[in-house]
């Protein structure tokens, strides 16, 4: 007879997952990729109105090797892209991705061969936020989102079947070449 059986359920003990979640959550460092004017919506998320630092982003890096959220505001070129993409793989694991802006989720109105279409061609994207520019309660909004996915990450081998699932989930919904109607 433990201790779990004389407590009710959920009173003070918890897993060790849901503790490493919190800790994570609580403690993002968001490495800033402002691209264009989103960026400057972004930055508003700072001031002391909207102060992001309350959610545990106390810290906006200037450095990947210290950060564990890639926001990427505005339109990527297809210059600037390799750059995005290695800023990207210095990061440390855990890491995660917000597009904030039309633009970086889906190349906006730049429909162009100099703009990448997205994001997502060149790094995993967690969170889309739409809106041109979208307003700092949207970018707020999606940083909790996207602490209730953290929160609920599962660890060790149970996160890379957590993975596995996942790409073959949005394998089946992208439309293959050849199958089909054209």
């Amino acid at each position: 007879m433990g201790l779990e059986e004389k407590l009710p359920s959920g009173f003070l003990l918890t897993t060790v997952e849901q503790v490493a979640g919190w800790a994570r959550k609580s403690s993002v460092w968001p490495a800033t990729f402002g691209l264009a004017c989103c960026a400057i919506e972004m930055m508003a998320t700072g001031d002391p109105r909207h102060d992001f630092s309350r959610w545990g982003m106390e810290r906006a890096s200037a450095t990947p090797r210290q950060a564990d959220l890639m926001i990427v505001a505005g339109r990527v070129s297809q210059k600037m892209a390799p750059v995005l993409r290695q800023i990207y793989d210095q990061m440390t694991e855990p890491k995660w991705v917000i597009a904030m802006g039309v633009c970086a989720s889906s190349g906006g109105m730049f429909n162009n061969y100099a703009i990448v279409q997205g994001v997502d061609h060149i790094v995993p994207v967690d969170i889309y936020l739409p809106g041109c520019p979208p307003r700092p309660e949207m970018l707020l909004d999606a940083i909790l989102k996207l602490h209730d996915k953290i929160q609920n990450t599962k660890l060790g081998p149970q996160r890379k079947k957590q993975i596995v699932e996942l790409e073959e989930a949005k394998r089946r919904q992208l439309p293959l070449l050849g199958q089909g109607t054209v």
